[in-house]
């Protein structure tokens, strides 16, 4: 089922056109990516679907009752409610519900002064609503508030913490999942990936993977684009054009378009080349001049194609090194950290060798620019040490672009940190980094954070260090600047060490992942996949252990129960035993008592045959009984 269709949708501002002629459908079920350059009006489209934006021309066709949930991407939520209560307002309906079920139960409470006529009318009514607060989710609400703030890292919060006490980042978050807890017909999300952690990334991918609506997305992050969408439709040169499949198949399939255009154009232009070449031979000579004719009569009717436009103009740059590092370029030991008697991360120890790409990933708040900082000398260490090797010159990306002076224009805040070299050389540079004739002489001030991620990245190149320190350093840049920003980082013959928040970046640029914790740091040789492969390996061994120990625990159980079964047993033996033993000592004894009763009589004693027999029964008995209370004492010890 279609919920939302653009037909020759346009928008302008000012003279300036942004979208042209946009066809876009969007199904019910559908996953989209929107992607394109800064500034190819992705976030306007978005707008436009969101009804935040009118458009200039075109149609746009959806149901009157479709719900839709927008998040730009410099929303925060802005509220003087708590955490909790501002999550709930979203289940406002229920609680009314909830409320209307309270009072019905406490007029059942009073129904012994109904009539069983009310009082069954009473019961239906409380039934019916009932069923329609289960159906609604009535009862799962308060788990599906917990499990969006749980996966958004809200976790360890007091959900009573008014929002307004939290940082931009954190707003930013409580935005998407207030809007994930409406869910939407029709979810529309603009950069949802900022302020996210990888855990919090992959919980995202998952709960967008099992959202009961539509979903589309504008994201810089292709790896989450590769796990979350099935559909791209990508914005160039003001105009739209649709590809299935994933990101990365996206790619794929634009490259293989663009080759196959490519003959279809070269091809008809040498059919074309040859019917003029034919026409001029043959125009003039009256033999030929009618099939000279016919052929341009042919050629003008032609639909011509016209020459397939590859990418728009991109960045391109290299890194190079003003000289070669010692082998051991950085060397960290037993490292700490703390912040006014919060300890950030301790027990830190990682050694750089020349030529390696190391990713540094971790939750958030465990300290990773803290170290980029530490290594650069910005901040001290509580304890351990950091040892820069022999020759090691450090180039540093600044997630914040503090390094930049907001006052300068674009070219001298170049041409200032290099005065020996020419204008035109530095001019060249920033052309190459998409800044070309004026461009260099508006205000660093006035620029978008891309730009300012482009200029920065100028810098850098102009350092020619050898050991390449990088925060954040894909943040603000499109998906092309990635690319070439990527492919740079690969052909770079120094070190790098890295933050970053990019999985697919990092799958491009590091040979080594090390996972930062509290109390130390694990180091994975290998890619970001690899890294996951075994972590989940990890979580699948932790699994089954825990599993083994459980099974341990369950047959040390059994064992015990059955050990106490036996002892019980052998106790229930033991004592009927002694019962036993005490009874047929009492008959013995009483059988003694009686035959030595019987051997006091005369006619007995006198008899002296008959008491010699009564004697050795009596001898017979007390051994008899003598054998049976050494075991009964056996028993009883």
């Amino acid at each position: 089922m279609i919920i939302m269709q653009m037909n020759g949708l346009s928008k302008s501002f000012g003279a300036d056109e942004i979208l042209s002629n946009i066809k876009i459908e969007i199904k019910a079920k559908d996953r989209i990516a929107i992607v394109g350059r800064n500034g190819a009006g992705k976030s306007t489209l978005l707008k436009i679907m969101a009804d935040e934006l009118s458009h200039d021309v075109g149609e746009l066709f959806k149901p009157k009752d479709l719900t839709t949930g927008y998040l730009s991407q410099h929303t925060g939520l802005e509220s003087d409610k708590t955490i909790w209560n501002e999550m709930v307002e979203v289940f406002e309906h229920l609680l009314i519900k909830e409320q209307e079920l309270r009072s019905l139960e406490k007029e059942m409470e009073r129904a012994a002064t109904l009539s069983d006529a009310n009082y069954e009318q009473l019961l239906l009514d409380y039934d019916k609503k009932q069923q329609a607060f289960d159906d609604e989710g009535g009862y799962r609400y308060e788990a599906d508030i917990k499990a969006v703030l749980t996966g958004l890292h809200f976790h360890d919060f007091d959900y009573n913490t008014p929002i307004n006490e939290l940082s931009g980042g954190q707003k930013t978050r409580l935005a998407l999942g207030k809007l994930l807890l409406k869910k939407p017909a029709l979810l529309i999300l603009d950069e949802p990936t900022n302020h996210l952690d990888i855990e919090t990334l992959a919980w995202l991918e998952n709960y967008l993977a099992n959202y009961p609506g539509a979903v589309t997305i504008v994201s810089h992050d292709r790896y989450f684009l590769d796990k979350t969408v099935s559909i791209v439709y990508e914005v160039s040169r003001h105009k739209t054009k649709k590809y299935h499949g994933s990101y990365s198949k996206f790619l794929e399939q634009k490259a293989l378009d663009y080759e196959q255009e490519l003959k279809e154009f070269e091809k008809q232009q040498n059919e074309i080349k040859k019917t003029e070449d034919f026409i001029q031979k043959n125009i003039v000579r009256a033999s030929t001049t009618k099939r000279a004719q016919s052929r341009r009569k042919q050629l003008e009717k032609m639909d011509k194609l016209d020459k397939p436009k590859g990418d728009e103009s991109s960045a391109s740059f290299s890194f190079q090194i003003n000289r070669r590092s010692g082998n051991d370029v950085l060397k960290i030991d037993d490292l700490s950290f703390q912040y006014d008697e919060t300890p950030i991360f301790s027990n830190l120890k990682i050694h750089v060798n020349r030529g390696e790409r190391i990713a540094l990933v971790g939750p958030n708040g465990v300290g990773k620019t803290t170290l980029l900082k530490t290594i650069l000398g910005q901040i001290k260490p509580t304890s351990g040490t950091i040892h820069v090797g022999t020759n090691v010159q450090i180039g540093y990306y600044d997630q914040e672009q503090q390094t930049l002076s907001s006052s300068k224009t674009v070219l001298d805040e170049l041409w200032d940190e290099y005065p020996s070299v020419d204008e035109k050389d530095i001019r060249t540079v920033l052309g190459n980094f998409l800044f070309s004739g004026d461009d260099v002489l508006q205000s660093v001030r006035s620029l978008s954070g891309g730009e300012k991620a482009r200029l920065s990245l100028a810098k850098l190149m102009m350092q020619q260090a050898n050991f390449l320190v990088l925060d954040e350093p894909t943040n603000h840049l499109d998906i092309d600047s990635k690319e070439v920003l990527e492919a740079a980082l690969m052909e770079f013959p120094g070190t790098i060490i890295f933050v970053s928040h990019d999985r697919y970046f990092i799958n491009k640029i590091t040979d080594q992942v090390v996972e930062m914790q509290k109390d130390g740091a694990t180091v994975y040789l290998g890619d970001y996949d690899y890294y996951t492969e075994k972590k989940q390996e990890e979580v699948e061994i932790e699994k089954l252990q825990q599993a083994t120990e459980v099974v341990h625990t369950q047959n040390q159980r059994k064992n015990k129960f059955k050990e106490e079964k036996i002892i019980r047993s052998q106790e229930r033996k033991r004592q009927r035993r002694i019962d036993d033993l005490e009874s047929i000592i009492e008959n013995l004894e009483n059988e003694l008592a009686a035959i030595e009763q019987k051997m006091t009589e005369p006619e007995i004693f006198q008899d002296h045959e008959k008491s010699l027999e009564l004697t050795k029964q009596t001898s017979k008995l007390k051994q008899e009984i003598e054998q049976l209370m050494e075991e009964w004492t056996a028993l009883q010890e």
